[in-house]
């Protein structure tokens, strides 16, 4: 599974809560599309990140998150980010796996 993660620098910007559900609507059509995930920044506890919200859409590969931010969905949420955020949202890209605690415990050696 791949993602993309959106770091959102300030939600404080002019009509940022204006084209936050545009671009909501917008990513949520793009095709490949299986998830996505919002939070916002409590504290950054350690080193220097200007950052109030991260965003997260998930695919099955690097493949389909290619395809899908190139379709007319993926162009038009990019479109959006860049206008509510005045360019100053970063975007990274990353090979995302995850696993259950309960799973992760089962597989533990004690001793």
């Amino acid at each position: 599974m791949h993602k993309l993660i959106i770091l959102v620098e300030s939600t404080a910007t002019p009509d940022f809560h204006v084209f936050w559900p545009r671009f909501l609507h917008a990513a949520e059509d793009i095709p490949g599309l299986r998830r996505e995930a919002t939070s916002r920044v409590s504290q950054v506890i350690y080193g220097e990140l200007a950052c109030s919200m991260i965003h997260e859409l998930y695919f099955d590969s690097y493949a389909a998150l290619k395809l899908g931010l190139a379709s007319e969905s993926g162009q038009e949420a990019g479109r959006l980010l860049q206008e509510m955020t005045g360019g100053t949202v970063k975007l990274i890209i990353a090979d995302h796996s995850e696993d259950d605690l309960e799973n992760i415990r089962r597989y533990k050696t004690n001793g």
